[in-house]
Formats: C-alpha cells, structure tokens, sequence
C-alpha cells in the first residue's frame, strides 16, 4: 500500500510539471488505518501543494470490498520537480 501511494503520488505530481521535469520523492509518510482484505485497492492522489521545486501531494488507499471503498492508509508525500537535462545519463 505504501508503495501504491509513492507512485500514485507521483504521477499526480506530473499532471502539474512541464513535460522535461522528473519527479523524485524525497520524503513519505504513510498511515495505516486498517487491513486491506477484499478483492482490490484503489488508490487516489491529489497535488495538496506546489512550490516552484518541491510538491506536496496526498494519497489515499482504498480497499474494494463488498461493493464499497473503505480507506485504509493515508499517505503525505514530498516530491521534487528535476529538469531532465540537471540528472545526469547513466
């Protein structure tokens, strides 16, 4: 779930970005409010804040069960905007 959250965030993140910025998480923090047990998750982000350099963007998990959504973690994570051209090739 955790790592659901970091990559969702990230994409959301994207949607606010020129198309030559990468986006790297720099810090994360995840809540788990309840066990996920039914047949799917679905996780949704949202950008909460961006600056010129750093995005804060907040990540909710869900688990599908019987029909409904229940939140089971909640995640803040901390993203940077890189200019493409600034990480270097390997």
């Amino acid at each position: 779930m955790a790592t659901m959250a970091d990559h969702t965030a990230g994409y959301c993140a994207f949607t606010v970005v020129p198309e030559n910025v990468r986006i790297l998480t720099i810090e994360f923090k995840i809540n788990f409010l309840k066990p996920a047990f039914g047949n799917a998750l679905r996780c949704r982000s949202k950008v909460i804040h961006k600056g010129r350099q750093v995005i804060l963007s907040e990540s909710e998990v869900y688990d599908i069960r019987d029909g409904s959504e229940i939140l089971v973690a909640k995640g803040m994570i901390t993203l940077m905007a890189v200019p493409s051209e600034r990480l270097k090739k390997a």
